[in-house]
């Protein structure tokens, strides 16, 4: 079962281009339908109702219709995979729907909270120098963490208005990026010498762990020990919060959604309505604040 386990990571891998993160997921996803069948069956041989049965039990476990989503996706494309190579002739995953999946407003944290996050950050020390340097780059473009972290050296200069960041399935785009940012870098690029283990790193942020760059759970951390600074609830605080304070307060203050799309790095259109909300909240207050009408008795 790891034989074919690792064959179909492999494809996704050659074939897709799949990064390395999403080839984890679908690791996690379906070892754990595979310790949900147990000595019932294994992977290779599991029925559509066991699947089903699988499906369901995630929602008695509490786990979101996102989720449940994620990992019958991952499920159809192994079976998917099988049957393609002839080790199954049928797709026993095929005719499962997905949850129906909730609308969710995405999480972000106010102006001034991100101001107060920033203000708490600044300090003398290297380590401040980094986190400023993080916290000012992801607010100013809207990085997935995993895009910042990895950020190799040197990304930009100071007469540098853009980046180029390469994204999901190796996709690459132009991200603007804002005096603040480009100060924080280089006040911060005074200190990163100290972070290497050696002399020389091809990492913007590097590290002396295994990975060689700072890591997406010791990113999370640090921000967690500023928002308790800042006065914040720190689970109110992480790098994907601060992606949505950018696009929320980009579109709250004129930015289009085309403009977020592109910067953001989604390929669909419709992954970036999530923030319509804010397009709407903008809306009702222009109504309001400028039809010649407004506030008539």
């Amino acid at each position: 079962m790891s034989a074919l386990l690792e064959n179909f990571l492999e494809m996704l891998a050659l074939e897709r281009g799949a990064a390395q993160n999403t080839i984890e997921a679908y690791r996690r996803d379906l070892e754990a339908v595979e310790s949900y069948l147990g000595a019932r069956a294994d992977l290779r041989n599991a029925t559509e109702k066991q699947l089903t049965a699988f499906i369901h039990s995630l929602a008695k476990e509490g786990m979101s219709s996102a989720t449940q989503a994620r990992r019958l996706s991952a499920v159809k494309q192994f079976y998917a995979f099988l049957l393609q190579e002839e080790i199954r002739s049928d797709n026993p995953a095929m005719n499962i729907e997905a949850p129906k999946a909730g609308r969710r407003l995405p999480k972000y944290l106010s102006e001034e909270e991100v101001s107060q996050l920033l203000e708490c950050a600044a300090g003398d020390s290297p380590e401040d120098a980094r986190l400023y340097a993080l916290l000012q780059i992801l607010y100013a473009t809207g990085l997935r963490v995993s895009e910042l972290v990895t950020l190799p050296f040197p990304t930009f200069g100071e007469e540098d208005d853009f980046i180029i960041v390469e994204g999901k399935g190796s996709k690459e785009r132009l991200v603007p990026v804002n005096e603040e940012a480009k100060g924080a870098l280089k006040a911060y690029l005074a200190y990163r010498a100290d972070f290497i283990d050696g002399d020389y790193s091809p990492w913007l942020f590097p590290s002396r762990g295994k990975s060689g760059h700072l890591t997406r759970q010791r990113f999370g951390q640090m921000l967690k020990d500023l928002a308790i600074k800042a006065g914040l609830a720190p689970g109110k605080v992480s790098p994907h919060v601060l992606r949505h304070a950018f696009a929320s307060h980009l579109l709250a203050h004129g930015a289009d959604l085309r403009s977020l799309q592109k910067m953001l790095g989604h390929s669909d259109i419709s992954t970036t309505q999530i923030y319509t909300h804010v397009l709407q909240e903008r809306l009702v207050r222009l109504v309001n604040e400028h039809h010649p009408l407004a506030g008539a008795k």
